[in-house]
């Protein structure tokens, strides 16, 4: 699995023009879900997003994490992030999990940072979405853990 985690100072996703998730301070995060991964992946994911310490201490340093500051975090399925342009200029998806096992990862994945005691938001899985956010920092962080072998 992957993720883009987005330090925000607001974020929102619509779908036909409706917001369906929406936060202030917290993490936009995009997942993606790859072939072969599991409930482990999603587990592992979750706990390290809640847990990353991004956020500003009172002294500047990037040291307390959502959990710390009481933020939010929205949730965006993403299978592009597992496009890859290598070959031509079309990027290939083949490496993406397919839908019937990616959505219960994602799912997964919010329900763990739910009882990691985070307020969860979401876009709607394999829906066209618009997001927009407020980058903070800019903060951007790229998480992976791989499927297990």
């Amino acid at each position: 699995m992957r993720a883009v985690v987005q330090r925000v100072t607001h974020a929102s996703v619509a779908v036909e023009g409706e917001i369906v998730g929406e936060i202030d301070e917290g993490l936009l995060v995009l997942v993606g879900v790859g072939e072969g991964d599991t409930e482990e992946e999603a587990r592992w994911l979750a706990h390290k997003t809640a847990n990353l310490r991004i956020f500003p201490d009172d002294e500047g340093k990037m040291n307390l994490s959502v959990k710390d500051i009481e933020g939010r975090i929205l949730v965006v399925s993403q299978f592009t992030l597992y496009g890859d342009p290598r070959r031509g200029f079309r990027p290939s998806f083949a490496h993406a999990a397919p839908p019937e096992i990616a959505e219960p990862l994602v799912e997964h994945f919010i329900a763990v940072i739910q009882k990691e005691n985070v307020p969860v938001e979401s876009g709607v899985f394999q829906a066209y979405m618009t997001v927009e956010l407020v980058n903070d920092g800019p903060v951007t962080i790229l998480l992976e853990k791989e499927a297990s072998a």
